[in-house]
């Protein structure tokens, strides 16, 4: 992709297509012909597990109204006591903070080319998998990616422990 082709695509994709280009990562959005605003959405159209899907959960944090950014593996549950040792108090996070803070609409929250840089938190269970995918700033819309690369492209961010325990 040499840019030209981001003009045809929504805002939020064309933010997420420039933050991957611009990072070096290898593969571009893609455009799903079904929106896929749950994880088993977009893991039944895309034919993966459900917990290859990277979801990326937003949080409000209490002191300084930060979005916090959760990145988990589709398949499991943010633990918010495990969310809240690491960042501080957080709080549920509505749609317009969503949108606002991130410049997506529920169902579409990308890991990758927020509008204001969140704190981010990766869920070390996302590291079962060799390949995960992530929304791409759209609900029609995916990207895939090594669990291993979401720390550098989401600037840094730590693995944590940050999801409930599976009871078997």
């Amino acid at each position: 992709m040499c840019g030209s082709e981001l003009h045809s695509l929504p805002d939020g994709v064309q933010r997420v297509a420039r933050h991957l280009l611009d990072a070096g990562h290898p593969h571009v959005p893609r455009m799903l012909d079904d929106a896929c605003r749950t994880a088993q959405e977009a893991a039944d159209v895309l034919g993966v597990a459900v917990g290859q899907i990277a979801k990326s959960i937003i949080f409000r944090r209490k002191a300084d109204d930060v979005a916090v950014l959760v990145v988990t593996s589709g398949d499991r549950r943010v633990d918010e006591k495990k969310v809240d040792a690491l960042v501080g108090k957080t709080g549920r996070a509505d749609a317009d903070f969503v949108k606002s803070r991130t410049g997506f609409s529920i169902g579409g929250v990308s890991p990758v080319g927020h509008v204001t840089k969140p704190v981010v938190l990766i869920d070390a269970e996302l590291f079962r998998f060799e390949t995960v995918w992530a929304a791409a700033g759209h609900p029609h819309a995916v990207f895939p990616l090594r669990p291993q690369d979401l720390s550098a492209l989401t600037g840094g961010a730590p693995v944590a422990d940050v999801v409930q325990a599976v009871v078997a």
